[in-house]
């Protein structure tokens, strides 16, 4: 085993991790309703399911590929899993 091998297979996890969290944040978007978004005073689901939809699409169009674009995508996914998605969630929490 080289360490091309090595580096291979560590990128390929990468890619592989990348594309589950964008799929899950994606999948999350379209669960909650219009109003969740406004009343939680976030983005509107469009914005959010277009931003993260386009995240999903660049990273299986361009697997493997690690760019500036598909780095921005990630981020966007992570800001809705650490911000948007909590926020969302606590509006049906029960007491």
């Amino acid at each position: 085993m080289t360490v091309f091998n090595l580096e291979y297979g560590f990128t390929m996890v990468v890619t592989l991790v990348l594309l589950a969290v964008k799929v899950f944040a994606f999948v999350n978007s379209l669960m909650w309703s219009s109003e969740s978004y406004s009343a939680a005073g976030k983005l509107t689901k469009p914005a959010w399911t277009i931003i993260l939809g386009l995240g999903l699409v660049v990273q299986i169009v361009f697997p493997g590929l690690i760019n500036l674009l598909n780095l921005a995508f990630t981020v966007a996914a992570l800001v809705y899993l650490a911000d948007v998605r909590p926020a969302l969630a606590s509006l049906t929490r029960r007491r």
